[in-house]
C-alpha cells in the first residue's frame, strides 16, 4: 500500500512536508541530532569557559553557546529540514574546539583536535552556503561544494596536525579566503534561483553574515587607525552570533516580508557609516597626520561617534520629517507623502485592488479631504473601484466625445464635471471635487475623485500637481496590470491551443495508421484476391489449351473480364488514397466527380479560374469537402440538396458544404469522428472548421485554410 502524504502546508509556512514513514523518521532524527549536537556544544562551551582564563576565552565560548541555542530553535521551527542540525555542527566544532584550546599541552591530542577544528570551520561555513537556506543541497554543484569543503578542511587539518603545537598561519589564511570566496559566490548562485519564499529566507541569511563581517572590518579598521580595541578578534566573534540570528528570523513568517526593507536599510547604513568614517579619518589625518598615543584614543571615540551619528540618521530623518510634516500641515501628510507611499507599494508587487484601496487613503490623509475614490474601467464605462470612506457602487458612461476630452484633461473641477460628467456629481450636493483622469497613450483608463466640504478650504495647485502626478502613476500601474492580464489570456490560449495540437497530431498519427491498415486490407480482400485467382486460372488454360483450344478460348475470354475488374478495383483504391483527377485538374473537376458519384443532389459552386493551390492544401479541402457530403448522404434524408462551395479571398481558401436536410443537435464538440479529422486535417495548417446544425434546419460545415502570397 502506497504511503499516506500530508500537503498542509507547515505551521511557520514551510513547503508541504511529506509524512510518509520513512520521511517522518527523517524529520523526527534530524530534529534529535540538532538537538544532541546543539546540547555537546553548548555543554563544550560550558566546560571549557572555566578553564579559559581569558576574555577571549569566554567571548568564544559564549558565541559557541549562542549559535547551539539557535540551532535548538531552528530545529524545533523546521524539524523537516537538516538546516537545525547543520548549525549545530557549527556550534560544536567551535565548542570542541574551545575544549581543546583549554588543556595545557597542545602537544597531543588536543593539539591534533585544536588544528581539526580550526581546519573544519570554513568547510562548515561552505556547508551552509551551499546548502541554504533548508540545509539539503538542491544541485550536484552544492554537493560538490560540500564535498570539496570538507575535503579541503581533510588536507589543511591534517597539515596541522602534522605541524602542532604551531599551526601553519599562512596555509589556515589562504584556507579561510578561499573558503569565503567559495562561499560568497555560491550562495549568490542559490539567490539567482531560489523562488520568492526560499530567498526571502536566504536575505535574512545574508543578512546575518553581512552585518557580522561588516563589524569585524570595521573593529578591524578601527584598530589598525587608532590601535583601540586592544582585541578586534573579541568583537569579530561576538558579531558571528548575528549569523545564526539570521537562520532564525528566516523561521518567522512575518519576518519573510519584511526583510527587503530590513536588508536595504542595513546596506544603506553600513555604506553610510563607512563613508562617513572614511571622510572623517581623511580628514583628520590629512590635517593632523599620523596622531600621538594620547590622541588615538579621542580619535578612536570621535570615530565611534561619527559611526553611531551615522547609524542613527536614516531613522532620525524620517522621525524629524514627521515631526516637521505634523507642524507644518497639522493632522494632514505632506503633499507628497501620496507619491512616495503609492510609488513604494508598487515596487513591492502589492495586488492591485489593495494598492488602489491603500492610495485612497492615502490620499485623505495626506489632502485632507473628506472623500477619496478611484475608479477604473475601459470604453468609456467607468466603475467606482475603491472609496475611503465607502461609498457604495458607482458607474459612470462617456460618450466618445467625452471620453476623447476625458483623456486629454490633467486635473479638473466641478464646472468642467457639470459639462463633460454631469453624472460623477449625483449626489455630492455642494461639495468641492477635483477629478484627475487616469489616461495612458491617450486611453481613459480610470479616475481619482477627490472631494471636500463647502465650508473647507479649495484646492490649490499643490494639489492638482500632486494629483496630476498620481494620475500618470496609476495609469502606468493599470496599464501593466492589463497587459499582465492579456499576457496571461494569451498563455492560457497557447497552452490551450499546444494541448490541441498535441492531441491533433496524435489523432493524425492513428488516422494514417489506420489508413494503412485500412488499404492493406483492401489489397488482400480485393485485388490480391482477383490476383490470386487470375494465377490460377492461367495455370488452368495452360493445361486446357493443349487438350481443348475452344474451351481454352473461352476461359482467356473470362479472365480479360477479371483482370478489367482487378484493373477497376485498383483503380477505385487509388481514386480513395489520392485521386489522379485533383493531381491533374485540380479542385473543381475533382469536387464534381465526387459529386456525381453522391448520393444526394449536390451542388458544386467552384470557379474553373480559382487556380491551382499547394497539394497538401487541396487535399485538406478535397477530402473534407468529401466527408461532408457522405455525412449529408448518411444523415440529411432523401429528397435533401447539397451544395458545395470554395472561394478564395485576400485571407486564404474558404470551403462550405452545406444541405437543406433534418439537421441535429450540435453537443458540445461532440459531432463525430468525422468531423475530428476534418479539424486535423485544416488545423495542421492553421486553418479551422466551424459546423452549424439545428433539426429542421440542416447542416453547415464551413472551413478556412490560410494562404501565403506565394500560394
Amino acid at each position: 500500500m502506497a504511503a499516506v502524504t500530508d500537503q498542509s502546508p507547515h505551521p511557520t509556512g514551510a513547503v508541504a512536508v511529506d509524512t510518509a514513514p520513512g520521511r517522518t523518521v527523517w524529520r523526527h532524527g534530524s530534529m534529535v541530532l540538532a538537538f544532541v549536537i546543539a546540547a555537546l556544544a553548548i555543554a563544550s562551551a560550558a566546560v571549557a569557559a572555566p578553564r579559559l582564563d581569558t576574555t577571549a576565552g569566554r567571548v568564544v565560548a559564549a558565541a559557541a553557546a549562542a549559535w547551539g541555542l539557535s540551532a535548538v530553535w531552528i530545529a524545533w521551527r523546521t524539524p523537516e529540514e537538516p538546516i537545525g542540525a547543520l548549525v549545530a555542527f557549527a556550534a560544536a566544532v567551535v565548542g570542541i574546539d574551545l575544549v581543546a584550546l583549554a588543556q595545557t599541552d597542545l602537544s597531543g591530542a588536543a593539539g591534533v583536535t585544536r588544528a581539526v577544528t580550526v581546519a573544519l570551520l570554513p568547510a562548515v561555513v561552505l556547508h551552509l552556503a551551499g546548502t541554504a537556506p533548508a540545509g539539503s543541497a538542491a544541485t550536484s554543484r552544492g554537493r560538490a561544494v560540500v564535498i570539496a569543503g570538507y575535503v579541503g578542511a581533510a588536507i589543511v587539518g591534517a597539515t596541522g596536525a602534522i605541524g602542532r603545537p604551531d599551526l601553519p598561519t599562512a596555509l589556515l589564511v589562504i584556507w579561510y579566503v578561499v573558503a569565503a570566496v567559495a562561499a560568497c559566490a555560491v550562495f549568490f548562485e542559490t539567490c539567482k534561483r531560489a523562488g520568492a519564499r526560499d530567498r526571502s529566507r536566504l536575505q535574512w541569511d545574508g543578512w546575518g553574515a553581512l552585518v557580522a563581517v561588516a563589524i569585524a572590518l570595521g573593529v578591524w579598521a578601527l584598530e589598525v587607525l587608532t590601535g583601540w580595541p586592544s582585541e578586534p578578534q573579541l568583537v569579530a566573534v561576538a558579531a558571528t552570533v548575528l549569523v545564526p540570528v539570521g537562520f532564525v528570523a528566516a523561521t518567522f513568517e512575518p519576518a519573510l516580508g519584511r526583510v527587503d526593507r530590513v536588508l536595504v536599510h542595513t546596506i544603506v547604513t553600513i555604506g553610510l557609516v563607512a563613508l562617513v568614517m572614511g571622510v572623517y579619518v581623511v580628514v583628520v589625518l590629512g590635517l593632523q597626520g599620523t596622531p600621538s598615543d594620547e590622541a588615538r584614543t579621542v580619535l578612536a571615540l570621535s570615530l565611534v561617534a561619527a559611526a553611531v551619528a551615522a547609524a542613527l540618521s536614516f531613522p532620525a530623518r524620517r522621525r524629524l520629517e514627521e515631526f516637521a510634516n505634523q507642524r507644518v500641515y497639522g493632522e494632514r501628510s505632506a503633499p507628497d507623502e501620496a507619491l512616495r507611499t503609492f510609488a513604494t507599494r508598487m515596487s513591492r508587487s502589492v495586488p492591485m485592488d489593495e494598492l488602489l484601496r491603500q492610495l485612497a487613503e492615502s490620499l485623505r490623509k495626506s489632502m485632507d479631504v473628506t472623500r477619496a475614490e478611484v475608479w477604473t474601467g475601459t470604453d468609456g464605462q467607468l466603475e467606482r473601484q475603491v472609496a475611503v470612506p465607502d461609498a457604495g457602487p458607482g458607474e459612470v458612461r462617456l460618450s466618445d466625445e467625452e471620453l476623447a476630452v476625458a483623456s486629454r484633461t490633467h486635473v479638473a473641477g466641478n464646472g468642467w464635471l457639470a459639462v463633460w460628467m454631469p453624472d460623477l456629481l449625483d449626489g455630492r450636493g455642494d461639495r468641492i471635487i477635483r477629478v484627475a483622469p487616469v489616461a495612458h497613450l491617450g486611453a481613459l483608463l480610470g479616475l481619482i475623485v477627490v472631494e471636500r466640504g463647502p465650508n473647507d478650504a479649495s484646492f490649490d495647485e499643490e494639489d492638482d500637481r500632486v494629483l496630476a502626478d498620481l494620475s500618470r502613476q496609476v495609469g502606468l500601474a493599470l496599464h501593466n496590470v492589463r497587459l499582465d492580464s492579456a499576457l496571461q489570456d494569451s498563455l492560457e490560449q497557447l497552452q490551450e491551443r499546444n494541448e490541441e495540437l498535441v492531441a491533433s497530431r496524435a489523432r493524425i498519427v492513428a488516422a494514417a495508421d489506420e489508413s494503412r491498415r485500412a488499404i492493406e486490407r483492401n489489397l488482400h480482400d480485393g485485388a490480391q484476391q482477383h490476383l490470386v485467382a487470375l494465377a490460377v486460372k492461367v495455370g488452368l488454360v495452360r493445361k486446357v489449351m493443349e487438350k481443348d483450344p475452344d474451351a481454352a478460348a473461352g476461359m482467356l475470354e473470362e479472365l480479360r473480364e477479371d483482370v478489367q475488374v482487378a484493373v477497376g478495383e485498383l483503380r477505385e483504391l487509388a481514386h480513395g488514397i489520392y485521386p489522379p483527377l485533383l493531381r491533374d485538374r485540380g479542385l473543381p473537376e475533382a469536387l464534381r466527380t465526387a459529386a456525381n458519384r453522391s448520393a444526394l443532389a449536390t451542388v458544386v459552386e467552384v470557379d474553373a479560374e480559382i487556380g491551382r493551390f499547394p497539394t497538401e492544401v487541396e487535399a485538406a479541402v478535397y477530402f473534407c469537402c468529401l466527408e461532408a457530403m457522405q455525412n449529408a448522404g448518411k444523415h440529411a434524408g432523401e429528397g435533401s440538396v447539397v451544395t458545395v462551395s470554395v472561394v478564395r479571398d485576400d485571407s486564404g481558401l474558404r470551403f462550405a458544404v452545406l444541405d437543406d436536410g433534418a439537421g441535429f443537435v450540435i453537443d458540445g464538440r461532440a459531432i463525430g469522428h468525422g468531423f475530428v479529422n476534418m479539424e486535423d486535417r485544416v488545423g495542421a495548417m492553421g486553418g479551422h472548421v466551424e459546423v452549424e446544425s439545428a433539426p429542421g434546419a440542416g447542416t453547415q460545415i464551413r472551413g478556412f485554410i490560410p494562404l501565403d502570397e506565394s500560394d
